[in-house]
């Protein structure tokens, strides 16, 4: 069901895909999209699809470990992060059948330290998310440990009405900005 929802998503936000490529590709050029490996269910690898909110030159990272990050984030990428509409091309991802839209989000290629603690968990069996438990309470304010355990806690508590609250409350943080640091 997630797939087909993600492909009629797809097609409403045609427009909305356009404007912001044309934005990001007249004060950048391309790529549009940034392109990076991830680890999905069961830590097999996908290539996750954002919007490039970082300059052509910035080093392949992770936002907080450059130094003065904000040098190299263009200026729609702040507002891009902001309301989080760089994680829409994720709904790709769905359609592929690599994400759906609640779960953990999914660990950076480089995140050992995360990726072990969640097969520990059993959260490495579920699908990776746009949203989840741990982004609506914290998102990059929280440790590791406490992203376990909000994530621990949603692998007790999944159900299609708890996906709804998550959804729900995402799309609140998404407005007040809270949590987000890069």
């Amino acid at each position: 069901m997630s797939r087909i929802i993600a492909v009629f998503l797809l097609i409403i936000l045609i427009p909305l895909f356009v404007i912001i490529g044309l934005v990001i590709y007249y004060e950048d050029g391309g790529p549009i999209f940034f392109i990076q490996k991830r680890f999905g269910k069961n830590n097999s690898f996908f290539n996750i699809y954002k919007f490039r909110t970082m300059k052509n030159n910035t080093p392949d990272l992770a936002t907080h470990l450059l130094q003065n990050p904000e040098t190299f984030l263009l200026r729609v990428g702040f507002i891009l992060r902001k309301l989080s509409l760089d994680e829409l091309p994720n709904i790709i991802n769905i359609a592929k059948g690599e994400m759906v839209f609640v779960g953990p989000r999914p660990a950076l290629y480089n995140q050992y330290d995360l990726i072990s603690l969640r097969v520990e968990s059993g959260i490495d069996k579920l699908s990776p998310g746009i949203t989840g438990w741990a982004q609506i309470n914290g998102r990059d304010d929280i440790t590791i440990n406490e992203k376990i355990e909000l994530e621990k806690e949603y692998l007790k508590k999944r159900s299609y009405f708890f996906d709804l609250v998550i959804l729900i409350r995402t799309f609140l943080s998404i407005f007040s900005g809270k949590g987000i640091v890069h």
